[in-house]
């Protein structure tokens, strides 16, 4: 998953780029972006054998090393399928040949839950002087908003990365977005922002609406936390069928029951809409978890009830004041929508955001209830989701390592990347836990061209392994421990250097195969075992850094 640089610094340096200026600031430099290069096959190939290397045996790497040699022997089909990949890129009418395959094999074609296999979370830390959830619920909302009115009026400045702008394409599915279930492939809608002002709030399964704007003003936090608390009150203490656990269900399954809930009652059509077309959604649970272990699992999971898992943006507001976020990654990656949860809490801690009058007016609109007529077949379906989803949760685990001895300023004094650093102890963990290393992914943006999103970087190598293989034998010198120790953690930064640039192996070989047409015979190379053993990630990582976040994560995927 694509959570790397979050960070990147907001600063508007000396750019190699034109702008345009017909749009606002946050897409002057889109179209000047470069677009996703296609790498050169015999370096794409040299790469792959490479991480092969350490993951099979020598009887297994002679026969990848021979596949692979099949596939690029000159007139061969790896040539072939090169020249339609590159026909492709340099269409003109195809702003990134990855997309459209990347976005239907990644996500939408995708047909197991979305969640713990595709959403995500990020656990904030407490907040201090707001304690009571409807307030906190609140200065979240009105954050939220200013984020969002940056975006919608591209006010927002681009992210930069080393001094260039990146894609800010994906910043149209943040607010007001929804994925659709559909047969065979999912697909996102988008609402218009000018006329669809309202969010949605759930609270004990039941779901309201609340409009955000009266006579063309905001409702400012004080208000917004009146209304809040009407919602709380409407409530009550007994919770409706939870139909937002249907979201929870294997694609297809979905599906259906979207159809027959819409067949339920015409009424539901409009009423899923509201909730569709909703800025965001505010989840307002009734639990209260204390550690950082209980907060995470509740973002990212909790009981799968009071949730609606399709819309994009999810704030999570429990009962005790602790908040959290939930994020569907179909459309969206984690840079920007971790910016997003960066920016919400920091404009809070640091009184930087305007609340508005702390004077709420009379007349707001009171929250619209959302009533469904649940046939016993809806009830039914919603039953066996709730069955499904609970034996689904329980083969999870989630735990936060919380490391405090040191942090990145002493690697970083040593000469080597925090990244790298982390990624190699990942590395060495493992080897001894398991006596071995087997493919590890972790997520390189490629946002700095257009509509890019994410590559591999390969973090097992043969330096890694002669690394973790060193440190386990008491007979290597600390000496050589720590020469080989660089040495691995370079590999990895050159890695990963070249996977930003859209020069890793994956999504190029993930192209040409994509390039096959249906009646043609897959290529040795992607028959061959060592392929799928290099592509099975037994370990999935990622990079993002907040002051303000005490957990973030995804699942498993089994």
């Amino acid at each position: 998953m694509a959570r790397r640089n979050a960070s990147a610094a907001i600063k508007k340096p000396t750019i190699p780029y034109l702008e345009d200026n017909s749009v606002g600031p946050m897409l002057r430099y889109q179209k000047s972006l470069p677009k996703l290069p296609v790498p050169a096959l015999k370096d794409t190939l040299e790469k792959y054998l490479k991480s092969v290397r350490p993951l099979v045996s020598s009887e297994e790497y002679a026969k990848t090393e021979a596949a692979v040699a099949e596939f690029q022997k000159p007139g061969g089909i790896g040539e072939e399928l090169q020249k339609r990949l590159l026909a492709k890129a340099n269409n003109p009418n195809v702003i990134n040949w990855l997309e459209d395959w990347w976005n239907e094999v990644a996500y939408f074609g995708y047909r197991d839950p979305i969640v713990v296999y595709v959403s995500y979370f990020f656990a904030y830390k407490d907040d201090k002087i707001r304690r009571n959830p409807a307030t906190r619920a609140a200065a979240i909302t009105t954050a939220a908003l200013e984020f969002r009115r940056q975006v919608v009026n591209q006010q927002l400045e681009p992210e930069y990365s080393k001094g260039l702008p990146l894609c800010m394409d994906s910043y149209k599915f943040m607010f007001n977005a929804c994925r659709y279930p559909a047969k065979p492939s999912d697909y996102e809608v988008t609402f218009d922002p000018a006329t669809n002002n309202h969010i949605t709030i759930i609270r004990k399964n039941k779901f309201f609406i609340l409009d955000l704007v009266k006579d063309g003003i905001q409702l400012s936090t004080a208000e917004i936390e009146s209304q809040l608390q009407k919602i709380y009150e409407l409530a009550g203490n007994t919770k409706d069928p939870p139909i937002g656990v249907l979201t929870t269900e294997n694609r297809d399954n979905w599906t259906e029951y979207r159809k027959m809930f819409l067949a339920a009652d015409p009424k539901h059509e409009q009423l899923l809409k509201k909730i569709e077309s909703s800025m965001f959604a505010l989840c307002l649970d009734d639990s209260s978890p204390i550690t950082v272990d209980e907060i995470s699992r509740a973002c990212l999971a909790g009981d799968g009830r009071n949730r609606y898992f399709d819309k994009s943006l999810q704030f999570i507001v429990f009962e005790n004041g602790k908040a959290g976020f939930n994020g569907e990654h179909s459309s969206m990656d984690g840079t920007p929508t971790s910016r997003l949860n960066d920016f919400v809490c920091n404009v809070i801690a640091n009184n930087k955001v305007d609340h508005g009058s702390p004077n709420v007016r009379s007349g707001l609109p009171a929250p619209q209830q959302l009533h469904f007529n649940l046939t016993s077949e809806v009830l039914s379906a919603i039953s066996k989701a709730e069955k499904n989803y609970d034996d689904h949760i329980a083969k999870h685990d989630l735990r936060v390592l919380a490391y405090e001895g040191y942090g990145k300023n002493v690697i970083k004094k040593l000469g080597a990347s925090p990244d790298a650093y982390v990624q190699m102890i990942i590395q060495l963990a493992y080897y001894k836990m398991y006596g071995t290393n087997k493919a590890t992914y972790e997520s390189a943006q490629t946002r700095k061209f257009q509509h890019g999103r994410t590559e591999v970087c390969r973090t097992v190598s043969v330096d890694s392994v002669n690394w973790v293989k060193a440190m386990e034998d008491q007979k290597v010198p600390i000496e050589v421990k720590a020469e080989l120790g660089y040495k691995a953690i370079n590999a990895h930064v050159k890695y990963m250097a070249e996977a930003v640039e859209g020069r890793g192996c994956d999504r190029h070989l993930f192209g040409l195969r994509m390039s096959l047409k249906s009646n043609e015979k897959k290529p040795t190379m992607f028959t061959d075992p060592a392929y799928a053993k290099s592509t099975h990630w037994n370990l999935s990582t990622s990079q993002l850094s907040s002051e303000y976040f005490q957990g973030y994560g995804w699942g498993e995927v089994y």
